[in-house]
């Protein structure tokens, strides 16, 4: 038993096994009953094996060619190996002690990524949950906002986040293309409002130019945040800067393992004091929702240096072409309908005089995944451009035949 540092064999072991279940094409069908705590150990070699043939052989494939349903990527093999070697250092960010590099990591990423959103710098959080509500919070503390308010086209965490806070949430009609009406904004003196980039069931980004005036605007940019990294379509989020607050998913449209997100201040400094605690056993204090927290910047500062900024943004583009691509063949095609042009990647359609759930259950049993959603309450096909390999003229020519 060793309770020491992980040696190097240690670490190469952990990685011949993964490369070695990753090279197989297959696993066999056996499993182990889970549910049962064993009061023998299996040993960890065999539970690595018996848990990897769960996860690699019987896990959806975000990395298949036909994965064209939800936010959720094929990650980058460079996230596999990084995420390994922070669980093996096991680091916890709340205290300098016992997370000296994952806290620097963090701080780099947040400072070279802060500026592509206007903002002056932030944190990271596990999901974009968490990104709203503590944006939320730094309006009620900060700016004295009294309510919330935001698109009824807004993420659930939106109204989540309300209500733990104790806020008042006003929800605003969109438009015909997901676009929250400015006019309908009523008096927003106190009021949080938060703007949508990249709504979740049609990608529809909310104008932010001009930006309206509220006592706090926080920007939900979970999805579509990512596109201020491309010089060909930073233009879709023109005056995101002009926010408070912004909130970016990492495990979306910059293709992080879960759970990884950013949320940006304009004025980190104010919004970090007041969102600040301390403990008679904490070097520094504790800002936001979360206490122990793991180094989740790694994997991402790995993506980002692996990449770089011009391959971040050709694998955006590639995934915007092929959202575009997609719905050209909708629209010349009597047979289905398309709910309106792809803003962000996000492609609401459906069969014209068709049933929505057997088109998807159809597309699945050829290996082919879209997602569901409801507009207006009618049932609708979702397809998120998220993977760069997806292969949409094999879709689409599913879909028809």
């Amino acid at each position: 038993m060793n309770d020491g540092q992980p040696t190097e064999s240690d670490l190469k072991k952990a990685l011949n096994y993964l490369l070695e279940w990753c090279a197989k094409q297959h696993f066999d069908n056996t499993s182990t009953q889970l549910n049962v705590l064993p009061d023998t150990g299996l040993g960890q070699a065999e539970a690595a094996r018996l848990t990897a043939n769960l996860s690699l052989n019987r896990a959806q494939s975000f990395h298949s060619a036909g994965w064209f349903a939800h936010m959720d990527p094929p990650t980058p093999w460079v996230t596999w190996t990084t995420q390994a070697f922070t669980a093996a250092m096991n680091q916890n960010l709340l205290h300098p002690d016992t997370g000296e590099i994952g806290r620097q990591v963090e701080a780099d990423v947040v400072a070279a990524l802060a500026p592509h959103f206007g903002m002056d710098g932030g944190h990271m959080v596990p999901g974009s949950t968490l990104a709203n509500l503590t944006a939320i919070w730094a309006a009620r503390e900060v700016a004295g906002a009294r309510e919330v308010v935001a698109s009824e086209l807004a993420h659930l965490s939106v109204a989540k986040a309300a209500h733990v806070l104790g806020l008042p949430y006003r929800a605003v009609p969109c438009d015909g293309a997901g676009h929250i009406e400015a006019d309908q904004l009523g008096n927003l003196e106190g009021a949080c409002l938060v703007l949508t980039a990249g709504a979740t069931s049609t990608g529809s980004v909310d104008p932010m130019t001009p930006m309206p005036k509220a006592a706090w605007v926080h920007v939900d940019a979970a999805w579509a945040g990512p596109l201020r990294l491309s010089p060909t379509h930073r233009s879709k989020l023109a005056g995101l800067d002009a926010a408070q607050s912004v909130a970016v998913s990492a495990h979306k449209w910059l293709w992080q393992p879960k759970d990884s997100a950013l949320i940006l201040f304009s004025d980190s400094t104010a919004a970090h004091q007041a969102l600040s605690f301390g403990g008679a056993y904490l070097a520094a204090p504790n800002i936001g929702v979360m206490g122990s927290s793991a180094a989740r910047a790694i994997p991402l500062a790995a993506t980002l240096m692996a990449f770089g900024l011009e391959g971040i943004a050709e694998r955006l583009d590639a995934c915007m072409a092929l959202a575009s691509r997609f719905a050209g063949h909708l629209e010349a095609d009597s047979r289905f309908e398309l709910w309106a042009p792809p803003e962000t990647g996000v492609i609401a359609w459906r069969p014209v005089g068709g049933s929505v759930p057997d088109l998807r259950a159809k597309l699945a049993a050829q290996g082919y995944f879209v997602s569901q959603t409801k507009l207006d309450g009618e049932d609708w096909l979702r397809s998120v451009a998220i993977h760069p390999g997806i292969d949409v003229d094999a879709v689409y020519h599913a879909a028809r035949s």
